[in-house]
């Protein structure tokens, strides 16, 4: 265990920002494994401004790299170009 106080303060804000980090970095794999399940080429073109969003957002608060996120909306905005 830690022995100065300001350890141990930056253990519990370190746990805490994992915690919320994880959540969101798991709401963005789960959308984009959704977005990329669509076979419908119109609802595909719905969701995408939303998971673009949420990919610039994360970049952005460094919970992503900025090249994840450009790397994902590439490959999605391909997969929405490939539906019929």
């Amino acid at each position: 265990m830690a022995n100065h106080k300001s350890s141990v303060k930056r253990i519990r804000q370190t746990q805490k920002r994992t915690l919320h980090n994880k959540y969101y970095a798991k709401t963005m794999r789960n959308a984009v494994r959704k977005l990329r399940a669509m076979t419908n080429k119109e609802e595909a073109v719905k969701l995408y401004p939303a998971v673009q969003k949420m990919l610039d957002k994360l970049a952005k608060n460094h919970i992503i790299h900025k090249n994840k996120a450009a790397n994902l909306k590439s490959s999605l905005c391909m997969h929405i170009n490939k539906l019929g």
